[in-house]
């Protein structure tokens, strides 16, 4: 005899599968457009970073895939397992002679001649952990001490392994991600207003004993005053998107990624995609995505339990939040991190988790309780 959970099952949500399937090829052809100079000149071959995108696309399709039809309520009791695991990589990545170092930051696993990033499944194993515990224990939110400060004790321990790389970034993702979760699992305004403080003078102690957080600070504030210094970055991304105009000078044919760009593949390739396609490429990604956050919000207002609606909260948060940093950047609105574009950016570990957590949702979408239209 079928289960309720079974007999209630529905088609995926097709908006978001397209909608990914849309992105990701978006983000293969300006990757490869992107990156072809780069790979030209380190690697003499054009098609390097493109080839190694394109393994971990067709792995994260496969990833995608298996957590679509996974049932995403087993996941609950994987969480503080999986959350273990990456406490322990991330400790690992600090180990001298076993994490691998570049741009004077300590992030990644070498793995034959790929790296892992920890910090990329540390996003979704908290995530996954934060909505299991919170949906059984959410009415002990309304109490500080013996609801809210464990969570806040785990997120710091986290969120401080990673901090210290140093992955500013990313640590101000997760924190961000974290709190949307506590915030919709039922968590007090006035904690947060609480927390705010030691927060904010947290991050100031961080800035101030790590000198690149601070010239980066200082050249967000006037990235002209160091054009060839820690301003370039900046300013060769707002040369790029400024000299897009309405329909970009056409695809393939950007100046800044020939090396004025810094690693155009990566952190900085919507400042590429604004050249070559304009201000309508731009707009038709900025809807793709979100059209993603709609339906994102969609499957979590209507999932058939907590766990599920933080899951999803806690998903479409991420790319949500990484998504309008990675654009806040280019733009040079907040001061230069390292975040990547989902599904544009090159880097494997983060493409493979993205998908995984888009397969992840659409498992949901499953059980939801909504019209598919």
């Amino acid at each position: 005899m079928a289960t309720k959970t079974t007999a209630t099952k529905k088609p995926f949500d097709f908006w978001i599968f397209i909608t990914i399937l849309i992105l990701l090829s978006m983000g293969i052809v300006m990757l490869f457009s992107a990156s072809a100079p780069a790979a030209y000149t380190y690697k003499n071959d054009i098609y390097h970073f493109l080839k190694d995108q394109l393994l971990f696309a067709f792995v994260g399709f496969i990833a995608m895939f298996v957590a679509m039809n996974f049932h995403y309520k087993k996941l609950a009791k994987l969480a503080p397992i999986l959350l273990v695991i990456c406490m322990v990589l991330l400790i690992l990545v600090l180990v001298p002679s076993i994490g691998y170092e570049a741009n004077n930051a300590r992030r990644w696993l070498r793995i034959g001649r790929f790296t892992v990033q920890p910090s990329e499944m540390a996003k979704l194993a908290l995530i996954l952990f934060l909505s299991s515990s919170l949906s059984r224990r959410k009415d002990q939110l309304q109490y500080f001490f013996r609801g809210l400060l464990p969570y806040l004790v785990v997120i710091g321990m986290v969120a401080g392994l990673i901090v210290v790389e140093p992955h500013l970034s990313a640590t101000i993702i997760i924190l961000i991600v974290s709190s949307i979760i506590l915030f919709c699992a039922g968590a007090k305004i006035r904690h947060f207003v609480i927390m705010a403080v030691p927060a904010v003078a947290g991050l100031g102690i961080v800035v101030a004993m790590n000198e690149y957080m601070q010239k980066r600070l200082f050249s967000f504030i006037n990235p002209w005053s160091d054009l060839k210094g820690d301003g370039w970055q900046a300013v060769q991304s707002l040369y790029a998107i400024g000299s897009g105009g309405l329909f970009g000078r056409g695809l393939g044919k950007s100046l800044q990624k020939f090396l004025y760009i810094p690693e155009p593949y990566n952190d900085f390739i919507f400042s590429i995609l604004a050249e070559e396609l304009g201000f309508i490429g731009v707009v038709t990604v900025m809807l793709l995505f979100l059209v993603l956050v709609w339906r994102g919000v969609k499957v979590a207002m209507n999932a058939p339990d907590t766990f599920g609606c933080l899951v999803a909260v806690g998903i479409t948060s991420l790319i949500t939040v990484q998504v309008l940093l990675n654009i806040a950047v280019v733009t040079s609105s907040i001061p230069p991190t390292g975040v990547s574009l989902p599904f544009f950016s090159s880097g494997g570990t983060s493409l493979l988790f993205f998908m995984t957590e888009i397969g992840i949702l659409l498992n949901i979408s499953k059980y939801s309780k909504y019209e598919r239209i």
